[in-house]
């Protein structure tokens, strides 16, 4: 009889402690539904194309904060020196669009180039990677006068 209501209180204890696992995931599943959401407008890819060394490439990446509370962008980091990111400080409330200005500078760059921007926020998940890429081709170099001397 003792073995039975062991078995009994075991059993239940097991069935309880399901449940509220399942309670936990519930609850975390809605606070993660109403998480800020990282929403990109156009692509998260830029294709500058061809361009001279020397040219300055400037792009927006338009996004939209899709989630429930206000979208707070933490931090910017770029692959490269050559690319400077420029974001809003203050939050980003539901349904509102906002953009980052990306500036990739083509001083000393030649050839094929992608630059990587990765993008912090109160998100799931936490970073959103975004790429500007295209060709560089090398700038003229200048042509040298001849010394006075060679002229005669």
């Amino acid at each position: 009889m003792k073995k039975i209501a062991l078995f009994a209180v075991l059993g239940m204890a097991v069935a309880f402690s399901g449940c509220s696992k399942n309670e936990k995931k519930g609850e975390e599943k809605q606070a993660n539904s109403k998480l800020p959401v990282f929403a990109l407008i156009d692509s998260a890819a830029y294709d500058f194309g061809t361009i001279e060394e020397g040219a300055i490439v400037e792009h927006d990446f338009k996004f939209r904060n899709d989630g429930e509370y206000p979208l707070i962008l933490n931090n910017i980091s770029t692959s490269c020196g050559c690319t400077t990111p420029e974001w809003p400080k203050d939050p980003i409330e539901p349904n509102q669009t906002s953009s980052i200005k990306v500036r990739f500078d083509s001083k000393h760059k030649e050839g094929p180039q992608v630059k990587t921007i990765t993008v912090y926020a109160n998100t799931e998940p936490a970073n959103t990677e975004l790429r500007l890429k295209g060709i560089v081709n090398a700038a003229p170099k200048p042509v040298a006068e001849e010394p006075e001397t060679q002229k005669k």
